[in-house]
């Protein structure tokens, strides 16, 4: 009865020093870990940029452009806003080598 007692005690202070490894795994992105399919061709019309003036001065022109939505493609039409700072540009987004980055003022 002592030596199972002994051996039970050895068993479990042997547990105390163990080390446990616990991996959680998370992924963000687009579909298939962020590699999308390619939009479809842009949408070409005449800019309101010549037809409409701006709303003000100071306001720039942003064409359209599609973005991913989960697994697929939304058109996003062209609209007219101010930049976030003095002399920011425009750049545009793009699909390139099989991901899809989103536009940003630079």
């Amino acid at each position: 009865m002592k030596s199972k007692l002994l051996v039970l005690l050895l068993l479990a202070s042997g547990s105390v020093f163990a080390r446990t490894n616990i991996a959680i795994g998370v992924g963000i992105g687009g579909f298939g870990g962020g590699v999308y399919v390619a939009p479809p061709p842009p949408v070409y019309y005449a800019a309101p940029a010549y037809a409409v003036p701006a709303p003000g001065p100071g306001y720039t022109w942003i064409p359209g452009y599609y973005y991913p939505v989960g697994a697929r493609y939304v058109w996003r039409a062209g609209y007219w806003t101010r930049p976030p700072y003095a002399r920011a540009r425009w750049i545009a987004p793009r699909y390139y080598g099989g991901r899809f980055y989103a536009g940003r003022w630079r």
